[in-house]
């Protein structure tokens, strides 16, 4: 793994991105990583007066084997990152911890230091890797591109979406993450009334006790060459 830091900007936030580049063969995973594996976490060293207030995730796949569907990455991935608070001259220290699969699966830490003092953010090398990362990065809906409905079956073993796809897209990828721990990504589609795509996501065991009030699941769903990625908020 290797941590690259730009300059801070007025607002004292720093951009940057995580490079995660497990040998070849092994995967690592997204966001929610599915039946097995470990989520990406960054956390910076105990005592430092900056935080991590943002860290996105490009496009995963859908990794099978036999009988576990996990979510992640077969090749090298960039998570774009945003420190807060992070005008400071001072070494910057982070622990990344992320799982990698091969055969087994395999919790791996590292602990990296950028120091601001080595003319930080000064390569321009680095700056494009930053905003390449970034670019990876799914948008937000647009009016070709969006959730134009979605709700929950009473007994809590379906959700149904209803989307704009863009023109001529084929059927759609749809991730949605739920609870934490709970990555949904079989589903089936259909064609509505108006054109529109009907999406519906059979839903797996929920924690116990759990209700849809007032909670707020991610959905990212896949168009061909488009991605885009939002909330569902639940009354």
């Amino acid at each position: 793994m290797r941590l690259v830091l730009l300059a801070a900007k007025a607002d004292g936030t720093r951009e940057g991105v995580l490079l995660v580049e497990p040998k070849k063969g092994w995967i690592t995973y997204w966001k929610e990583p599915g039946d097995v594996g470990i989520p990406p976490s960054i956390t910076p060293a105990a005592g430092s007066d900056y935080t991590v207030a943002d860290v996105d995730f490009p496009v995963p796949k859908l990794l099978s084997t036999g009988d576990m569907q996990d979510v992640g990455y077969d090749h090298s991935v960039a998570l774009p990152l945003v420190l807060a608070n992070a005008g400071s001259d001072r070494p910057f220290k982070l622990s990344a911890f992320v799982g990698v699969c091969q055969n087994i699966c395999i919790p791996f830490q590292a602990d990296l230091t950028v120091d601001p003092a080595a003319e930080i953010g000064s390569d321009p090398d680095e700056t494009a890797l930053v905003e390449k990362a970034k670019r990876l990065v799914p948008p937000g809906p647009s009016e070709d591109f969006r959730v134009t409905a979605h709700a929950m079956q009473p007994d809590l073993k379906s959700l149904h979406v209803s989307l704009r796809l863009p023109a001529g897209a084929p059927a759609p990828q749809v991730f949605v993450s739920g609870p934490s721990g709970h990555v949904y990504v079989e589903g089936t589609a259909a064609t509505g009334p108006h054109g529109e795509t009907l999406y519906t996501v059979p839903i797996g065991k929920l924690p116990k006790g759990y209700t849809m009030a007032g909670k707020r699941w991610g959905i990212l769903v896949v168009a061909g060459e488009r991605a885009m990625e939002t909330t569902l908020a639940f009354e």
